[in-house]
């Protein structure tokens, strides 16, 4: 079998598990979220944070929510890592340094997974496991909770109440994601990913010495580091290294893992608004740009420039034997149109079109999918923004399911998608003007600009990959990486949540002979051309710079 038509069937049967999976589980999220009984293990929770979960809030309240949570999420993880030499199961590591905790710290509660360091060199299974792989599942549920509240904008009439907070956070996290979790996390252990909490032991000897190992509980992290599109690896090779990736079976399932939640919201988002079209209308949106990326990046991979391109098949530097450039090419896009920052290949080594078709992947926003929660809030604040253009052509007030797309909205809308690009942008420059982060590149040239360029674009966005190519372990990496994550993944929640509650509070919109149609393939197009322009384009000139550079010239 040719190793493009080998690509070809892994990427349909992954379409296929997608399709199968969809219609179950997103149902199963609207119930979750619309549900008003509690769980027993739920009471004991909001008893435990006492929450009172019946309480309905406003934009404002749930905000605070948000951002109390998730500054007490960033302090516990910097203490646990500050703390490390004195803590049991440290495997003999000693504690963090306060700027690469605080990187860390903010990486993870961020949904970020951004890693300045060798997983297996630097975290004990203490860290690993109450600190890392706990965020995996919190950080994850704040984005499920910002995107439901946004959609009961929508669904919700003049009260502006958005639920409550700390009902979404905690059902996401045990009617949703654990039990996925465990299911994930068995079939990963069948595939021969280790879980075990064993020590540093030494695995054989080779001509240079010995080399060494610790284990560690990697099933588990491994299936929510996938499911809740977080990213961040137990060791330092990520999804590359065979303890957490073996098989392309194994690998395959990953991408499963990374994709299936940010697919099935939209169902979920159909649900909820009570139109299912208007979530087949979102799905194709997303999947209309995701399996183009795909197929550029298999055209762009699979392109042959002389003799050993033609006899591995493709462009097989960086890339694992046993996945073949097609998964890959697979994981690669899947990773960074989401917001999981996993690799199972190094985006350093692609073609030069390849690694930039990875970075467009991120800055479009990572809203196809995207990530849990932030992919689905990020594509309806295009869609916002797609029904405001249209009401220009036309010369009438915007409206998106009933609601009217004002002043106000518009300009909500309008800071979402600019915030981002201004972080990535002027840090970028500011790196590249000053002396001390150009000794970070390992590369000159277009290539060295875009390794930088991606770790701006990674943090800002919240992904998490890497170029592999720059040494991000310094202070001015840790600092500004760790403000980037920090501002690009609350500031623009704080204009989704005050965007749904300005919709929440208005009257339903009949719908007339002049409203646009949001749930027909016409408004999936202009979606589309949307996007690609709107964000593309910004960050056009830059890329030209790096990967566009260096793929004419290669």
């Amino acid at each position: 079998m040719s190793p493009v038509l080998a690509g070809i069937l892994q990427l349909l049967a992954l379409i296929a598990a997608l399709a199968l999976a969809y219609r179950p589980l997103g149902d199963h999220m609207a119930r979750v979220y619309s549900s008003d009984r509690h769980l027993r293990v739920e009471k004991w929770i909001y008893k435990g944070i006492g929450a009172d979960p019946d309480t309905g809030m406003r934009w404002p309240a749930y905000l605070r929510g948000v951002l109390a949570f998730s500054a007490a999420g960033v302090l516990l993880l910097y203490l646990l890592q500050r703390l490390q030499g004195v803590l049991p199961g440290s495997l003999g590591f000693s504690s963090i340094d306060p700027d690469q905790a605080f990187n860390t710290a903010v990486s993870f509660v961020t949904n970020t997974n951004w890693q300045s360091y060798y997983g297996e060199q630097a975290m004990g299974h203490v860290v690993q496991t109450a600190g890392l792989a706990v965020q995996n599942f919190v950080s994850a549920a704040v984005g499920m909770a910002v995107a439901v509240a946004l959609v009961r904008g929508f669904a919700r009439t003049r009260n502006g109440d958005l639920g409550n907070f700390w009902a979404d956070l905690v059902r996401g996290v045990v009617r949703i994601l654990i039990p996925l979790s465990v299911v994930a996390a068995i079939v990963l252990v069948a595939c021969g990913v280790i879980q075990n909490f064993s020590g540093i032991h030494e695995v054989g000897q080779f001509s240079g010495g010995s080399q060494q190992w610790n284990g560690g509980a990697v099933a588990s992290q491994e299936a929510i580091k996938e499911l809740g599109t977080n990213g961040g690896g137990y060791f330092n090779a990520n999804s590359a290294h065979p303890f957490e990736n073996p098989t392309p079976f194994s690998n395959l399932f990953e991408i499963f893992l990374l994709l299936v939640v940010p697919f099935s919201l939209t169902r979920t988002f159909g649900r909820m608004v009570g139109s299912l079209k208007q979530g087949y209308a979102i799905l194709a949106t997303m999947a209309t740009i995701w399996v183009g990326f795909v197929a550029l990046m298999m055209w762009t991979e699979f392109a042959h420039h002389g003799p050993a391109f033609d006899l591995a098949g493709g462009a097989l530097e960086g890339k694992e034997t046993r996945f073949g450039v097609g998964a890959s090419s697979i994981f690669a896009v899947s990773t960074t149109l989401t917001s999981t920052g996993a690799v199972d290949s190094f985006h350093s080594s692609f073609t030069g079109l390849g690694g930039g078709i990875t970075m467009l992947g991120m800055q479009l926003g990572e809203i196809a999918p995207g990530g849990t929660g932030s992919g689905l809030y990020g594509m309806l604040i295009m869609a916002i923004i797609a029904v405001f253009i249209a009401g220009l052509m036309v010369g009438r007030t915007p409206e998106y399911l009933g609601k009217k797309i004002g002043t106000r909205e518009i300009k909500f809308a309008a800071l979402y998608i600019l915030i981002t690009p201004a972080l990535v942008l002027v840090l970028t420059a500011a790196a590249m003007a000053l002396p001390t982060p150009g000794h970070s590149m390992t590369n000159t040239g277009a290539h060295g600009f875009s390794e930088v360029l991606y770790a701006y674009t990674s943090a800002a966005n919240n992904n998490g990959s890497a170029f592999a190519g720059l040494n991000a372990d310094t202070q001015w990496f840790n600092t500004t990486l760790g403000v980037a994550m920090l501002l690009g993944r609350f500031l623009p929640m704080v204009f989704v949540l005050a965007l749904a509650g300005s919709l929440a509070g208005q009257k339903p919109v009949p719908e007339t002979a002049g409203t646009l149609r949001t749930d027909k393939p016409l408004f999936t197009g202009l979606l589309v051309g949307a996007i690609l322009v709107i964000t593309g384009l910004t960050y056009f000139p830059a890329l030209a710079l790096g990967p566009l550079a260096e793929g004419l010239a290669s």
